[in-house]
């Protein structure tokens, strides 16, 4: 698969989400090779704080049980290289009050490891690390 920046090995089929007739509903939806449904919302943050809206918070906290995830992106900046986070959807409430000071479940400075990425919101009997 291959969108925007985002390379893996993966047979993964990404489709983008615009809706505005189910607000919170997060951007992407991932079916993985396996034909299962992964939802993701794909956020971008200069400091720590991340800006999720109340129905997002809702949608994610209402389905946390499944796999939904929030991906951030933190902006480069002089002293810090470009960072990526994985939280588990269940956490958009830690996530909206404390911002990055939640732990996540996956974290890199520099370049993000797509594969890495993906095989921890598409688990796989090969890949699953959870």
């Amino acid at each position: 698969m291959k969108t925007g920046m985002a390379k893996t090995q993966r047979n993964i089929k990404a489709t983008r989400l615009e809706t505005w007739a189910m607000p919170g509903v997060p951007d992407v939806v991932l079916c993985d090779e396996l034909g299962n449904f992964h939802f993701v919302e794909l956020k971008a943050t200069a400091g720590n704080a991340v800006d999720l809206r109340p129905h997002q918070v809702a949608w994610l906290t209402t389905h946390g049980h499944a796999s939904v995830w929030v991906l951030v992106r933190k902006q480069k900046t002089k002293n810090a290289p470009e960072q990526t986070y994985l939280f588990p959807g269940g956490e958009a409430v830690d996530l909206k009050m404390e911002g990055l000071k939640v732990d996540p479940l996956h974290h890199v400075e520099g370049k993000a490891d797509w594969d890495v990425i993906f095989n921890l919101i598409c688990p796989t009997k090969s890949h699953s690390i959870l």
